[in-house]
């Protein structure tokens, strides 16, 4: 099964890359983000899982790492300027994927799949928290320090992305983990 993940783990890792730079704004970079932690990391670790069993991440410490990286880039001086220069935009990219690695390793990874589904149950609520805040925050949390015009709207598709995308993936994958701790089955996902 992991080498049927690859292609699809590739596609995702250059849509996550890229989505930012076709313009839309917000949208567009939070679909990268969402892309990149969500999406391609996981593929990624499924897909090559020799490569990546190599690399031992507590569980706990691959959720705090991820959290610290989606926070920090959340900030808004951080955001702004991944927004407005080339190299901030490359190394916020880099390390959405490094954090959203470092939470699937240590999840997938785990000799302890409870401990796993921890991990991914605590990156579901503050990814969760971090998307109702966005749609809910009554201005524009970045259009200052971007120079851009105030786009309430535009932030709250982005919350949106972050809650449509995030939430059910880290759910999901917490729960699957969970019932497989309840099943006694602890060998790694193939």
């Amino acid at each position: 099964m992991s080498r049927a993940l690859r292609l699809p783990a590739l596609l995702l890792l250059g849509v996550g890359i890229t989505a930012p730079l076709g313009g839309n704004g917000f949208p567009s970079h939070m679909l990268g983000h969402m892309t990149l932690v969500a999406l391609a990391a996981p593929l990624l670790v499924l897909a090559w899982p020799a490569a990546f069993a190599r690399l031992e991440v507590p569980p706990l410490a691959g959720a705090v790492i991820e959290f610290a990286v989606v926070w920090g880039w959340h900030l808004p001086a951080l955001h702004g300027a991944a927004r407005l220069s080339g190299s901030w935009f490359l190394a916020e990219q880099l390390l959405f994927l490094l954090g959203g690695l470092a939470v699937w390793i240590s999840a997938l990874g785990a000799a302890q799949p409870l401990a796993g589904a921890g991990a991914l149950l605590l990156t579901s609520m503050h990814m969760t928290l971090l998307g109702a805040l966005l749609v809910l925050a009554p201005s524009d949390l970045y259009a200052a320090i971007c120079g851009t015009p105030p786009d309430v709207w535009a932030q709250g598709i982005g919350g949106l992305l972050m809650l449509g995308i995030g939430t059910p993936v880290y759910l999901i994958a917490g729960l699957a983990l969970t019932a497989r701790a309840l099943r006694g089955d602890n060998e790694e996902p193939a």
